[in-house]
């Protein structure tokens, strides 16, 4: 019986030969599964963002239309040569101030009369003076309290155009609006 296991130790021997006597390589350590990653972060709140861009949008054109209100009360008129009465082709644009002052009764203005350098001072004054008037009296027709314009004239003192032709007098004789209260409250009338 001594033969098979004489038989087994050489066996083992031969193999130990063929591997070259170097001890059997060392199984590597299993690689450790990674963390799994976090969870990705919830998509933002389509409705929150849907919420604050028309909120964006709404207050854009809020704005916008604020402009355009501040530009239609600021529009100038103008008055034919030695006249202080509104023509038809400016009555539209007191009847849209007079429209924009109703929907804002909070809003003041100055209207201010100036004429061209034709005439003396005191009687270009007293011209933008009633070309400003003529202007306030036209508002307060088209109900806005005439508490809340004031008039002013600068006569020939503060000329659009300081040229000395027609075309620079016909620039000079007008009225000009000013908003002097309540104009960062201005709303577009509905």
């Amino acid at each position: 019986m001594r033969a098979p296991s004489l038989l087994m130790l050489l066996a083992a021997s031969a193999f130990a030969v063929a591997c070259g006597g170097k001890a059997a390589p060392e199984t590597p350590a299993p690689e450790a599964t990674p963390a799994p990653a976090p969870p990705a972060p919830a998509p933002a709140d389509d409705s929150a963002d849907r919420d604050r861009l028309e909120r964006e949008r709404i207050a854009r054109e809020a704005a916008e239309r604020a402009r355009a209100v501040a530009a239609d009360l600021a529009a100038m008129i103008n008055f034919d040569y030695d006249q202080a009465v509104v023509r038809p082709a400016d009555q539209a644009t007191l009847d849209r101030k007079a429209v924009i002052l109703v929907a804002n009764p909070g809003v003041k203005i100055k209207i201010s009369g100036h004429a061209d350098e034709r005439g003396s001072d005191e009687y270009n004054l007293a011209l933008g003076n009633r070309r400003a008037a003529a202007a306030k009296r036209y508002l307060e027709g088209k109900g806005v309290d005439g508490s809340r314009i004031e008039v002013v004239s600068y006569g020939e003192e503060r000329p659009l155009n300081p040229g000395s032709d027609e075309s620079a007098y016909a620039q000079n004789r007008r009225d000009e609006f000013e908003v002097t209260a309540g104009g960062d409250k201005l709303s577009a009338p509905q």
